[in-house]
This record gives C-alpha cells, sequence and structure tokens, in this order.
C-alpha cells in the first residue's frame, strides 16, 4: 500500500496564498490568473500565443510592467525584489493577503470607458467605447507601475515603497493621491462627455 503523501501549497514568494484571493469585479475573474507559483518568473514562455499573457501570474504580469522604460529595462531579478518588498510592506500596514490587496487596487483602478478617434468624412470626432476586460487590466497595471515609478523618481522613497504607496491607495480607491485612480476617472470623463 501506498502512503499518500500531501504535496506543500505553493506559496507566491513563499508567502502568500493566491487561493485566498476573491476577485470581486465579475468581468475580470478570467482575465486577472491567481496560478500558485513560487516565484513568478516565466522566462517570456507567454510571448510566441496571442492570449497565452492571461495565464501568467497577476504579480509577474505586474513585474513585466514595471520593467518598462529605460530605468529598470531587462532587471527582472531587481524589480522581483522590488515587488516581494512593496507586497511585504502591504502586509505589514494593512495586515491582509497582500495579492487581495493588489487585485482590488486593478479592479478599482481598470478604466470601463474609453474613446476612439472616428474620422468621418473628414471631420474626426471622438466616440465613447466599452473597453474589453484584458484591456482594463493591462490598463490598471500600467498606471499602478506609472505611477509607483513617477512616486519613487527624484524621490527618497524606494520603488518598493512607492508601490506599496500606490497599491494600497488604489485599493481604497483614493484618486487624490493614487496615480491610477486618477487616470481611470479622467479617462472615464472623457468618455462621458464625448458620448
Amino acid at each position: 500500500m501506498s502512503e499518500e503523501r500531501s504535496l506543500p501549497k505553493l506559496l507566491i514568494f513563499g508567502k502568500w496564498d493566491p487561493s485566498e484571493v476573491v476577485v470581486n469585479d465579475k468581468t475580470l475573474r478570467n482575465v486577472i490568473s491567481l496560478k500558485p507559483v513560487h516565484i513568478p518568473h516565466s522566462s517570456g514562455r507567454h510571448e510566441h500565443e496571442p492570449f497565452r499573457k492571461l495565464e501568467l501570474n497577476i504579480v509577474e504580469r505586474l513585474a513585466n510592467k514595471l520593467m518598462r522604460g529605460r530605468r529598470n529595462c531587462g532587471k527582472k531579478s531587481k524589480v522581483m525584489k522590488s515587488v516581494e518588498a512593496a507586497l511585504a510592506i502591504i502586509h505589514l500596514e494593512t495586515g491582509e493577503n497582500p495579492l487581495q490587496v493588489l487585485v482590488k487596487a486593478i479592479e478599482n483602478s481598470a478604466p470601463r470607458e474609453d474613446t476612439t478617434r472616428v474620422s468621418y468624412g473628414g471631420i474626426i470626432y471622438f466616440r465613447a467605447v466599452d473597453v474589453s476586460p484584458t484591456r482594463r487590466v493591462d490598463l490598471a497595471l500600467r498606471y499602478i507601475a506609472e505611477g509607483a515609478k513617477m512616486k519613487a523618481f527624484n524621490n527618497p522613497k524606494t520603488l518598493a515603497e512607492a508601490l506599496a504607496e500606490e497599491i494600497m491607495y488604489a485599493a481604497k480607491k483614493d484618486a487624490t493621491y493614487s496615480y491610477a485612480v486618477a487616470r481611470k476617472e479622467e479617462l472615464e470623463r472623457h468618455a462621458l462627455a464625448s458620448r
């Protein structure tokens, strides 16, 4: 008779359980992946298929957004350490699972409407359109990463501290301190004006 061994749970960075996280926004449930992985690093295996990035863990997608631009381009191990430190800061500040706070921040900073440029007979005007769930998550991650990088630039704050602050304010839906929520509200305001 073989004895069944229970495999240990895979925790993100060996600390936080992604199975506890609940995505409240129904439209984003299929797009936010919380696959249990120890270290969220796929080595770019998602690049060759169109929608394979949806299978990436949301923490790795955030790290990939932080690597955009000149400053941290290609420095994934450095960015992953900053993301891990930011999640630890969030856990200390709030006492909650930082992955749940991150998911709530993404839900609060994902725009529902955007504008597109329409040209008709030489006249250009803007039209309000709904945003697909994949683009909503992409924009939310981009805004969170931009806000963190802007707060950390020419500032004694580290990237981890700025990222933790941006995520916590976005989770509270605070538009005065969160760049991501302010950008979302600005986009939706422009879309409302061009209906």
